[in-house]
C-alpha cells in the first residue's frame, strides 16, 4: 500500500512539475513619445499675375520656383499684380519628415461659374529636399518652408476679371 501511495504522489509531482515548466514569463517594457504637433502657415498665396487671353486656348504654368510658361493664346503681362508661387512654413518636432498633400485641382471664379477656370498640376518644393516633391524634412530648427506652383488653364476669349478661389494644403508626420 505504501508502494502505491509512492507511485500515485510521484506521478502526481511528476504531472505539477511538467505544467510548471510548460510556462515561462518576460518582463517587457512598454514605451510612449509625445512630439509637438505639425503646424503650417502661409507665407504668400497662389497668384498667377496679370495675363490676356486671345480666341485660343491655352495655359500658364506657374513652377514651383516662380518661373512661369505661358501656352496657347496666353500672354503674360508684367502689370501687378505679379505671378508669385504660394509659400508656406512648417513647423514640429526637430528631425522628422512630413508630407504634403494638395488638392487634384483648384477653381477661380470671377462670380460667374461658366467663366471659371482650373488650376492642376500641383507641384510642391520644400527648401529641405530642394526638388519638386511632397516630403519634408523639419531639421535641426524644427521648420521647413515649400511653395506651389501649378498650370492655370484658360479658355479661347476667357472673360476679363479678376478670378479668385481657396484650397486647402495639408502636412502631417511622414
Amino acid at each position: 500500500m505504501k508502494r502505491i501511495i509512492i507511485i500515485g504522489l510521484t506521478i502526481v509531482f511528476a504531472a505539477i512539475s511538467a505544467k510548471l515548466q510548460a510556462q515561462s514569463t518576460e518582463t517587457t517594457s512598454a514605451d510612449a513619445q509625445i512630439v509637438a504637433p505639425i503646424s503650417i502657415s502661409e507665407t504668400a498665396s497662389l497668384n498667377f499675375g496679370t495675363m490676356s487671353s486671345s480666341g485660343t486656348v491655352g495655359t500658364l504654368t506657374l513652377s514651383t520656383t516662380g518661373v512661369k510658361l505661358a501656352t496657347g493664346g496666353v500672354n503674360t503681362s508684367s502689370q501687378s499684380p505679379l505671378a508669385s508661387n504660394a509659400v508656406y512654413t512648417v513647423g514640429g518636432a526637430i528631425n522628422t519628415t512630413y508630407i504634403i498633400t494638395l488638392p487634384p485641382s483648384i477653381t477661380v471664379s470671377n462670380g460667374t461659374p461658366a467663366d471659371d477656370m482650373i488650376i492642376n498640376a500641383l507641384l510642391a518644393r520644400t527648401a529641405s529636399a530642394g526638388a519638386d516633391g511632397l516630403t519634408g524634412t523639419l531639421g535641426a530648427t524644427g521648420f521647413d518652408t515649400f511653395s506651389i506652383g501649378g498650370t492655370l488653364n484658360v479658355a479661347a476669349s476667357q472673360t476679363t476679371g479678376a478670378y479668385t478661389g481657396v484650397f486647402s494644403v495639408t502636412v502631417a508626420y511622414n
